[in-house]
């Protein structure tokens, strides 16, 4: 982990410098989106061997229904227990998040109702790069299915043999999702996207990955909705007097877990927490190494500011995807925060909670998108439609004013449509 103590106020672009973006690969997304175009399954099939080195046989591209309900019975009794509990957690906030359908009746008769509408079939991005994500199937499929989604299919790389993870589809069959695909990569995300012989189209597809996938994702949309482009994991930590340096070292490190490209960044006021941070992120290194844990390639920035109203300015700039305010000044600004993925209060406010069993989402914004893009949520799958009534008489007094707008913008046709009711 490369950690660099900022001589001064640093601006947003200087904290994240030090995370830098890894090289584009727009042209190579570009070719597996063409071929899976062109090839469909063939094509799909030849580049999981080509990226993930798993043979998947010609049929065995959908996992069938009863290797997912067998996947249930084989985990461990903890996973199970905790997968359970995330999807609760997850099921209720998720319910919570949904709006009933609005109604006005305006000056002139006609009324506009205002109705949510879930979309039919989405697709979820699971991955299984460094390790299996059970935790990303949780997050979207329970959101996906509590906002009233009906189709949901859930893609994860295939592993030795071109096996699906076992722990990845007990948790599919745990969410409910039975269409599952062993497929990963950017030619996954075509094969969502574009319709293969086996994978129907979907209208969404959600979930993290790689650049390659979230470049896929980015060629791709329009074509298909997307939740976002997720870059490599962030957290900035705000903490003033009172912060438990042992805590806010184990969380830093927790998102560092997450591997190259990861930002942190510890923002205070208090020179002596600061160092002490630094002395725990070190020890903490160590003993995870002892414990088969990397922190390689992420990247800790050290801020000492002028009090936390400063700290707040500098976390607002960067806009992580988590925020923590540890600290009673610190913890006191909560109300304040505008931009970030998710934001977490106090000591026990661990953003790792909010990976897994908080029933918050961790599909979350990343490099500075918070500023205007929400995460993961009911609202994700489900979009806004007005539905417009105008009962006797309503045409005839709005159809005036229409009519010389219409004419104004040089479309006397659609003048003419108004008009006739008159």
């Amino acid at each position: 982990m490369r950690v660099k103590r900022f001589r001064g106020v640093p601006t947003a672009a200087e904290v994240r410098s030090l995370a830098p973006s890894p090289p584009g690969v727009e042209g190579e997304v570009r070719e597996i989106i063409d071929a899976v175009r062109a090839g469909g399954d063939a094509a799909v099939l030849a580049l999981t061997e080509r990226f993930d080195h798993a043979e998947v046989a010609p049929d065995a591209l959908a996992v069938p229904e009863a290797e997912v309900e067998a996947a249930v019975g084989a985990l461990e009794a903890s996973v199970r227990e905790a997968l359970l509990l995330a999807i609760a957690n997850v099921r209720a906030v998720a319910r919570a998040q949904r709006t009933e359908a609005v109604e006005v009746e305006l000056a002139q008769g006609q009324r506009i109702e205002v109705a949510e509408v879930p979309l039919r079939r989405v697709g979820a991005y699971v991955p299984g790069g460094r390790a299996p994500y059970p935790s990303t199937v949780v997050m979207c499929a329970v959101t996906a299915r509590a906002a009233g989604v009906e189709q949901i299919a859930v893609c994860a790389p295939p592993g030795p043999g071109g096996r699906a993870h076992p722990v990845i589809l007990g948790a599919c069959g745990l969410c409910g999702v039975t269409e599952v695909y062993r497929m990963g990569g950017a030619q996954a995300i075509a094969a969502l996207a574009l319709g293969t012989e086996t994978v129907a189209p979907v209208d969404l597809i959600v979930g993290p990955g790689n650049r390659y996938v979230q470049e896929a994702k980015r060629q791709l949309f329009g074509t298909v909705a997307i939740d976002g482009l997720a870059g490599p994991s962030e957290l900035v930590v705000l903490a003033t007097e009172g912060a438990d340096p042992e805590l806010v070292a184990a969380d830093l490190l927790a998102q560092a877990e997450h591997g190259p490209g990861s930002l942190l960044a510890l923002l205070s006021d208090d020179r002596r927490l600061l160092a002490e941070v630094e002395r725990a992120v070190e020890r903490g290194r160590r003993a995870g190494e002892g414990h088969g844990a990397s922190t390689e390639g992420a990247a800790l920035a050290l801020v000492q500011l002028d009090g936390a109203r400063a700290g707040l300015a500098l976390a607002e700039a960067i806009a992580p995807e988590h925020l923590e305010l540890v600290g009673a000044d610190a913890e006191a600004l909560a109300a304040r925060v505008r931009s970030a993925g998710c934001l977490f209060v106090g000591r026990d406010g661990a953003a790792a909670f909010g990976d897994y069993v908080a029933g918050s989402n961790h599909v979350l914004p990343t490099g500075g998108a918070a500023r205007f893009q929400s995460g993961l949520s009911a609202a994700t799958f489900r979009r806004r439609m007005a539905r417009v009534s105008l009962p006797p008489g309503t045409a005839a007094r709005l159809a005036t004013a229409g009519a010389a707008l219409a004419k104004a913008e040089g479309f006397p046709l659609h003048a003419e449509s108004m008009s006739r009711r008159a």
